[in-house]
């Protein structure tokens, strides 16, 4: 069994998957409290794990022009003499970086062509979706004799908003309309391609029946190139719209003076689910974007996936029956409903 003391979790993908990789520095510092961890990541996910209590160290992963500079990488990584590192998410570069970096105990799954630079392998196949994405990253720390059971509503991501990122979201919110004294709901419409999205005229009568029936308290929020995206869905003037307006630091700020997340597939999501918030989320019935696997780890969550029953479901296939389309929005409404009221009367008590 491996007894890490100088410990390095490699996660250099998306922000969702680096969300979902947190409550492993909390799960080591409890059996091994006196190790210490460093996360590596790209730049544009510092925010998650910067102000994390168990995470020593954030390391950025090195890059040029949009391309890894292997050299540099292992330069940096050899001056910190780790002496373990868990690769969560594997690519054959970080794989070949850790490789040079001479670790000795290298943990990585054991299904990929390159798995030959990993000297301890965890074989676990995670496109059929049999666990979530958060129970097979904790499943990586079996080397270390760590068997942690994990469950929604159970897992502590300590993730914080910064205190510069709450002053500027602030004030935004003092210049707008929207109401303090009120719940807020986020809608976050895009998704960056990652899966198959409730179509934008869904998310435009959900809105529609929100912002009528419900509440005006809504801000829109997405990537820069979800600006337009957001502002078809601004249809009345209190409306917010802060897409491509917000650093990452700061959207976890605003997620956190929220009450509803309402989103596809996406980063956000697992922020607001970090963060205690009630989320609302739409997912295709293909395993390897399903819910199962990629929905918000928490029990403060309701899932709408396609109603349509299909085998073999695939990219593919779910585009050309237009599955998305089979989720209704007066269902989506309800459950909206159903939370904002519930939100409201726990505020009076």
């Amino acid at each position: 069994m491996i007894k890490p003391k100088n410990l390095l979790i490699v996660r250099t993908d998306r922000i969702g998957d680096v969300v979902l990789s947190l409550p492993l520095a909390s799960i080591i510092k409890k059996h091994y409290p006196g190790c210490r961890i460093t996360f590596l990541v790209r730049e544009y996910t510092k925010a998650l794990a910067a102000d994390h209590p168990y995470i020593d160290e954030v390391l950025i992963l090195q890059e040029k022009k949009k391309k890894i500079l292997i050299r540099a990488n292992v330069k940096t990584i050899n001056k910190y003499n780790f002496d373990s590192a868990v690769i969560v998410y594997p690519t054959l570069v970080t794989a070949l970086i850790i490789y040079l970096s001479k670790i000795k105990y290298r943990i990585g799954t054991g299904y990929r062509w390159y798995s030959v630079l990993f000297n301890q392998k965890i074989y676990e196949h995670r496109k059929y979706a049999e666990k979530h994405e958060l129970e097979y990253n904790v499943n990586l720390l079996s080397r270390f004799g760590i068997e942690e059971e994990v469950h929604p509503g159970g897992v502590n991501f300590n993730l914080r908003p910064h205190k510069s990122a709450e002053d500027v979201v602030a004030q935004i919110l003092s210049r707008s309309e929207i109401k303090s004294e009120e719940p807020i709901i986020i809608i976050h419409p895009g998704s960056g391609g990652s899966s198959v999205d409730l179509p934008q005229s869904k998310f435009r009568s959900l809105v529609e029946k929100i912002s009528s029936r419900l509440t005006e308290n809504i801000i829109l929020t997405g990537s820069d190139r979800e600006k337009y995206l957001c502002e078809n869905l601004k249809i009345r003037p209190g409306i917010l719209n802060l897409a491509g307006k917000l650093s990452l630091s700061e959207m976890i700020a605003l997620i956190d003076k929220s009450s509803i997340f309402i989103s596809n597939s996406t980063g956000p999501i697992h922020i607001a689910a970090a963060l205690g918030k009630y989320t609302i989320g739409f997912y295709p019935r293909i395993p390897a974007c399903s819910a199962e696997r990629w929905g918000p780890y928490t029990d403060k969550k309701v899932i709408f996936s396609p109603k349509i029953e299909c085998k073999d479901c695939s990219r593919e296939q779910c585009d050309r029956l237009e599955c998305m389309t089979s989720i209704e929005v007066t269902d989506i409404f309800y459950e909206t409903e159903k939370i904002y009221k519930f939100i409201q009367d726990e505020r009076r008590k």
